[in-house]
C-alpha cells in the first residue's frame, strides 16, 4: 500500500474528516427540525465574527494547544497518556501555590513562578504512573485515568478544608493578587496600536503556548532526546538494540508530557478565573487527545487543531443563545445536542482517521502508476 505524503497525511485526512462530521452535525440539525445553514453561520458569528469571540477562541484554544502537545510528546513514545486532565488539575494546585503564598515584586515572576511550579506539579502526578509503566508493566491507560480521579479528589478535599477562605462557601481559593493577573490580547495588542476587546480573558499565555509548540518540534525532530522517544515509539526492540534505555525514555517521555499538561492551568487559573476553582481544567487534558490526534503528534497541526477546537466550543456556546436572522426566533437546539455536536467533531476528525486514510491510500496509489 503507497504510504501517503506528509502534507496529505497531516492536512488533508483532517479536513476530510472534519467536513464529514460537519455532515453529519448538519443532518442531525436537520433532524431536530432547525436550519443548518443558520446554525454554522452563528456559530462562525460568535466564534470568529467579532473581537470578543476570537478572544474566547484564542482563550480554549491555548487550552487545548498545551494538553494536546503534552499527549503528543508521549504518544511519540507509544504511550497513550490519558491523564492529562489530572495533571492540569494538579498544575492548578501549583498555580494557586505561587500567587497565593509567594510575594512576586511583578506579574512577570508570578508568570515564571506559575509555569514552573504548575509544571513541576504536573509532571509529579505523571510520575508514579510513569515509574509503574516503566519499571512493573502497569499499563498506562489504567493508571493514568486512576490519577485523574485521585487528583478529583484531591483537588475537592484541598479547596474544601485547606485553601478555602474562612465564611467563603463556594469551593475556591481566595483571588489572587490583581497584580499578579496576566496581560490580556487587549492590553499587548494595545501597545502595538492594535484595537481588540477586553472582555475576554485570552492572555500572554498563548504566545508561551505557540512559543511552547515551537520547542516541542526541535525537542522531538532536533535533539538526541526527541530521537531516542520517536525511535522507542516506533520499535522498542531496535531501539533496546542500538541502548535507548526503555525506563529512562518512559520516565523523560511521561513526565514532560505531564509537565506540559500541568501549564495548561496557567491560563485557566491564574489567566481566566484568576483563582482556583473545582474544574477549572473543564476537559481540557481529555480534548487535548483528539487535539493530538487530529494534529497527527505534530505541533504544527496540533497548534491548527487547538484553533478548531476552540471555535466548536465558543461556537458551541453561541449556538445556544443564536436566532434566525430572518425570522427573528431563536434557534430551539438543547444544550445537550450542542454537545453531541462536539462530540461528533471530536470523534471524526480524533478517533476515525484512517477510514479516510486508506481510501485517501489506494488513491494515491492509483495517480502514481
Amino acid at each position: 500500500m503507497t504510504k501517503l505524503p506528509r502534507w496529505a497525511d497531516v492536512v488533508l485526512v483532517p479536513l476530510i474528516c472534519l467536513l464529514i462530521a460537519f455532515v453529519f452535525c448538519g443532518l442531525l440539525i436537520a433532524a431536530i427540525g432547525q436550519n443548518p445553514w443558520v446554525a454554522l453561520t452563528s456559530m462562525i458569528q460568535g466564534s470568529l465574527g467579532t473581537q470578543s469571540g476570537w478572544g474566547y477562541t484564542l482563550f480554549y484554544a491555548t487550552n487545548f494547544l498545551l494538553t494536546g502537545l503534552g499527549v503528543s510528546i508521549a504518544f511519540h513514545a507509544s504511550l497513550f497518556n490519558i491523564g492529562g486532565e489530572g495533571q492540569a488539575t494538579l498544575g492548578g494546585l501549583g498555580v494557586a501555590v505561587a500567587c497565593l503564598f509567594i510575594p512576586w515584586p511583578h506579574w512577570s515572576l508570578a508568570l515564571l513562578g506559575s509555569i514552573t511550579l504548575s509544571a513541576l506539579f504536573g509532571a509529579l502526578w505523571a510520575l508514579i504512573p510513569a515509574w509503574l509503566q516503566a519499571k512493573r508493566g502497569s499499563h498506562i491507560v489504567i493508571t493514568t485515568m486512576m490519577f485523574n480521579f485521585i487528583a478529583y479528589a484531591l483537588i475537592s478535599y484541598l479547596l474544601v478544608n485547606v485553601l478555602r477562605p474562612e465564611g467563603a462557601m463556594d469551593p475556591a481559593t481566595a483571588r489572587f493578587d490583581k497584580a499578579f493577573n496576566l496581560p490580556k490580547l487587549a492590553d499587548i495588542f494595545g501597545v502595538m496600536g492594535i484595537p481588540f476587546s477586553k472582555a475576554p480573558p485570552a492572555n500572554i499565555m498563548l504566545f508561551v503556548a505557540l512559543a511552547l509548540a515551537v520547542a516541542t518540534w526541535a525537542l522531538l525532530w532536533h535533539t538526541r532526546l526527541g530521537y531516542a522517544i520517536r525511535a522507542f515509539g516506533k520499535q522498542e526492540k531496535a531501539a533496546v538494540y542500538a541502548g535507548i534505555s526503555p525506563v529512562r525514555i518512559t520516565l523523560y517521555a511521561l513526565l514532560l508530557s505531564g509537565g506540559i499538561s500541568g501549564l495548561m492551568a496557567v491560563n485557566a487559573v491564574q489567566g481566566g478565573a484568576h483563582r482556583l476553582v473545582m474544574n477549572s481544567v473543564e476537559g481540557a487534558g481529555f480534548i487535548g487527545i483528539a487535539v493530538a490526534l487530529m494534529g497527527r503528534n505534530h505541533p504544527f497541526g496540533i497548534v491548527l487543531a487547538s484553533l478548531l477546537f476552540g471555535f466548536l466550543f465558543q461556537g458551541g456556546a453561541q449556538l445556544a443563545m443564536a436566532s434566525d436572522p430572518v425570522t427573528g426566533e431563536q434557534l430551539k437546539i438543547p444544550r445537550e445536542v450542542i454537545t453531541v455536536l462536539q462530540a461528533l467533531v471530536i470523534l471524526f476528525t480524533g478517533a476515525l482517521p484512517y477510514m479516510v486514510q486508506r481510501p485517501l491510500e489506494k488513491l494515491f496509489a492509483r495517480g502514481g502508476r
